[in-house]
């Protein structure tokens, strides 16, 4: 029987990206992968990534957050769910600061309201063996990696960085001319990539404003990615296709973002929109219940 049976639990979402946050910091129970993938099952609580928080390890946070995807691995960092996590916090408690920590290293994150929070993503990593790579690239602002024929490839050169998880962006005219379900899940497992990655597809509209879509290591094709608008955001800031400041159009809504040049730290600005709370049953579970 999984321990986490008749557990409150949370479902929200950050610009369409499907969060469950699950509030363990008072006994601790296990999540195991077997319950990630239960949960997201969809005759259960569809998600894209489940935020578990826990105890804070360290002092002066408020909470260790683990990620799954739904797939049941773990992810290294969310910004769509830090934020829904801020929400939530936020009405329990009455603050509007908060710092997590995460397999990325700390989070910290400011309410300004459900429209306006801000969750420090931290520094974007560019070389080859932080992302990771397989093998090296001395210049990871383009790569050589393609999808297609050699002569005519479908999608080509993208731009590598790590924002906690790796990432990929592809440039192209329109992100939604191409079929990311399919080329998605080729590209997060490609050999390059050894703890698979975030595929972005991403159109510079102006030197204010990119449009992008997303196949998410783990979770597959989704309404918002927040690490992939940053890497975009990072990605198109460093190959001089925008400045730091840059909105960020998904198919689910809107991010700014900013890389602050005094730090190096990477700024995402967006919404949280609670959806229901529910208890973790036999049934969401996969399970039964002992008798």
């Amino acid at each position: 029987m999984s321990a986490l049976l008749n557990r409150p639990f949370v479902k929200m979402n950050g610009i369409g990206n499907d969060i469950v946050v699950l509030d363990l910091r008072a006994d601790s129970a296990p999540v195991t992968e077997d319950d990630a993938r239960a949960i997201a099952r969809k005759e259960a609580v569809p998600y894209d990534q489940l935020m578990v928080l826990y105890p804070p390890r360290m002092a002066g946070t408020d909470a260790y957050v683990r990620i799954f995807n739904s797939d049941g691995s773990e992810a290294q960092a969310c910004g769509n769910g830090m934020r829904c996590v801020v929400s939530r916090e936020v009405k329990k408690t009455g603050r509007h600061d908060f710092v997590y920590e995460t397999r990325a290293g700390l989070i910290p994150a400011h309410f300004e309201n459900e429209n306006t929070i801000t969750v420090d993503m931290g520094k974007p990593r560019f070389a080859w063996n932080e992302i990771p790579l397989a093998e090296e690239f001395r210049d990871t602002r383009m790569i050589e990696l393609q999808i297609g024929p050699i002569d005519a490839p479908v999608l080509h050169s993208p731009s590598v960085v790590s924002m906690g998880n790796p990432h990929a962006v592809f440039w192209v005219d329109d992100p939604y001319a191409y079929d990311l379900e399919r080329f998605g899940p080729m590209l997060e497992n490609h050999p390059i990539f050894p703890e698979r990655a975030n595929i972005s597809l991403a159109h510079v509209k102006d030197r204010e404003h990119i449009v992008m879509r997303t196949w998410e290591r783990g979770a597959g094709l989704t309404k918002a990615c927040g690490s992939a608008a940053c890497a975009v955001a990072v990605s198109a800031a460093r190959t001089k296709r925008t400045g730091r400041k840059v909105h960020l159009s998904l198919p689910g809504g809107n991010l700014f973002i900013e890389w602050r040049e005094s730090d190096d730290h990477v700024l995402m600005t967006g919404s949280a929109e609670f959806e229901f709370e529910g208890v973790l049953d036999a049934k969401i579970l996969n399970t039964t219940s002992a008798a």
